[in-house]
C-alpha cells in the first residue's frame, strides 16, 4: 500500500515549507549577535570554557537550542534572559550567522 499523490505532493510542500522555516538571514543574525559576543565571542568561539562555541554548529541545532530558552523548556538564568525578547525571525538570522562561521 503506497502513499497517494496527493498525500506525496502534501509531505513535498510541507518539506519544503519547513526547510525555508530553517533559512534566517546571516548578515541580520550578524548585526544581532553583537549582545551574544560578550560570552560567546564576536566570531562565536568563546574565550571561556563555561560557554560554548557557537561557530559552526548547525543551523537546526542553534534554533532548538534559543527556542528552548526562550519557550523556558531549558533554564539559565542568563541565557533565558537573553533569548526571551527574540522573535522566531531573530533566531532565525542568528542561528544561519552562527552556522556559517568556522
Amino acid at each position: 500500500m503506497g502513499i497517494s499523490k496527493p498525500a506525496a505532493l502534501v509531505c513535498l510542500v510541507a518539506a519544503v515549507l519547513s526547510g525555508n522555516a530553517l533559512a534566517g538571514d546571516p548578515a541580520v543574525g550578524k548585526s544581532k549577535a553583537a549582545t551574544c559576543a560578550g560570552c560567546h565571542g564576536g566570531e562565536g568561539v568563546s574565550g571561556n570554557g563555561l560557554w560554548p562555541n557557537l561557530a559552526g554548529q548547525k543551523e537546526g541545532y542553534l534554533i532548538k537550542q534559543l527556542k528552548d530558552f526562550r519557550d523556558g523548556k531549558r533554564n539559565d538564568p542568563m541565557m533565558s534572559s537573553m533569548a526571551k525578547p527574540l522573535s522566531d525571525d531573530d533566531i532565525a538570522n542568528l542561528a544561519a550567522f552562527y552556522s556559517q562561521l568556522k
